[in-house]
């Protein structure tokens, strides 16, 4: 059935969806660190609290504050995580978001060193706090970008997920250095994908992990060869699954990543040509949206309006 309601404006703030994520952002920008710090004990769930890591690390005024935190405060072990953050925010700006290929020398040389400085400091955290499930998913950034390899990145997950199984951001990480373009392969990460998948209760945000891990093979491939993969029956049937067990589930509670996973289902199903089944996810979004996946594209929002008024008037 065509759809004749307007659709709303794409807003990419995530203050859009969550307005703890404004409070947060506004905090870490005017150094109150009362109320960011208060974020961490008000919200425990692991994904949640790396929802609040993320936001800080995305605030550069916030590093002034967190180093006047550190030196009245030496053991602030939030202080230090959240500096450790920020310090991998600049190593990934200072390195850029292009292939390896395309990146200088000068440029890998002062990612490497911010993220040296961001691997002490968490170094020093989880010896301190070896279940600071927030260190650990870090220290998976880390080892990526300084290039530590399969075995060591897999070393800190296998820690971490002692301690917090189900931390869809550490298996995101994890997922990443399992890829090809990280010294991975497709079937160490498909097999990885679907541990966690099996592992998940019905309405567990893990079926984003399918749809992610399909979308990465799209990008690898390039736009013919990856829509011919995502397109086999077998791929759309597994995405279809991932999103009926996750996001559409009665069960299904996200507190922070629900656009994230609604809009990589929706950029999925938009490249299989399953119209009506993506424009369930952009319906859902209702106008929010998150940069990742559409970030794949070289004009997001372009690629995502124009989707997304597809889906919406076929589907």
């Amino acid at each position: 059935m065509t759809s004749t309601r307007t659709a709303p404006a794409l807003v990419f703030d995530p203050a859009a969806a969550y307005p703890e994520a404004g409070v947060l952002r506004s905090a870490a920008e005017a150094g109150d660190w009362p109320t960011v710090s208060g974020f961490f004990t008000q919200f425990t769930a692991p994904d949640e609290r790396s929802f609040g890591v993320n936001i800080t690390m995305s605030v550069p005024a916030a590093e002034a504050m967190l180093r006047a935190v550190i030196e009245r405060e030496p053991r602030s072990e939030q202080a230090r995580l959240l500096l450790a953050a920020q310090l991998i925010e600049q190593a990934w700006n200072v390195r850029g978001s292009g292939r390896a290929a395309g990146v200088s020398r000068e440029q890998f040389a002062g990612m490497h060193e911010h993220l040296r400085r961001a691997e002490q400091l968490l170094i020093d955290v989880t010896a301190r706090e070896p279940e600071n499930e927030l260190a650990w998913w870090l220290r998976l950034t880390t080892s990526l970008g300084l290039e530590l390899g399969q075995s060591e990145t897999r070393r800190r997950y296998d820690r971490l997920a002692a301690h917090h199984p189900g931390f869809l951001a550490a298996q995101r990480n994890l997922l990443q250095q399992l890829c090809p373009k990280w010294g991975g392969s497709w079937e160490a990460a498909h097999t990885f994908v679907r541990e966690c998948a099996a592992a998940a209760r019905p309405g567990d945000p893990q079926g984003v992990l399918v749809a992610e891990l399909h979308l990465e093979r799209w990008l690898e491939l390039g736009p013919k060869a990856g829509r011919d993969h995502l397109q086999q029956p077998g791929v759309r049937e597994e995405i279809t699954a991932a999103a009926s067990a996750s996001v559409l589930h009665s069960a299904y509670r996200s507190r922070f990543g629900w656009v994230s996973a609604h809009s990589t289902f929706a950029m999925a199903f938009s490249l299989i040509g399953d119209l009506p089944r993506a424009a369930v996810h952009f319906r859902a979004l209702d106008g929010r949206a998150s940069k990742a996946p559409w970030h794949f594209f070289p004009d997001p929002a372009a690629a995502l309006a124009q989707h997304r008024n597809r889906a919406l008037a076929k589907g």
